[in-house]
């Protein structure tokens, strides 16, 4: 496999930032539509983001140039999770799919792993549920009162 060369990179991750703009594209679909695995498209993503920041013309965080920046940060980290939240699903559906517990010829040992691999899964996942509490309390808390129809007093 030979490598690409410095202007095939620069110009594969001037397109990634032009597909990036748009909200809607993931990363596996910039991917697909570029002809690199994924992961390349994440890093592309990744210096785009710190040469933007690099040469920022100013540190002041409230620049217009500083706020795009942190904008488009912001967009990668929700597109990351979007991302996530995917994969996480697409993972739980081929897992119950698998119907692991019913499989007769798993040994002991791997049937013990699988559980306390799950269980610690699980619970991992619960603390990130529980994290929409502090974030989107009306979301989680039929009590609260979003943010739009919030008042200050």
């Amino acid at each position: 496999m030979t490598r690409p060369t410095a202007a095939a990179v620069a110009q594969r991750r001037a397109r990634v930032a032009e597909l990036t703009r748009d909200n809607s594209r993931t990363i596996r679909d910039i991917a697909a539509e570029l002809g690199v695995h994924k992961d390349v498209v994440y890093r592309d993503r990744l210096v785009n983001a710190a040469t933007a920041a690099a040469t920022a013309t100013t540190p002041d965080r409230d620049t217009p140039a500083s706020t795009a920046t942190r904008r488009a940060l912001y967009r990668d980290k929700a597109g990351q999770a979007a991302d996530a939240m995917a994969a996480l699903r697409a993972a739980v559906t081929a897992t119950a799919a698998a119907r692991p517990a019913y499989q007769i010829l798993v040994d002991d040992e791997t049937a013990a792993h699988w559980i306390a691999q799950l269980r610690e899964d699980v619970a991992t996942l619960a603390a990130v549920a529980d994290s929409f509490r502090d974030y989107y309390p009306y979301l989680t808390d039929p009590t609260a009162t979003p943010p739009s129809s919030q008042t200050t007093g």
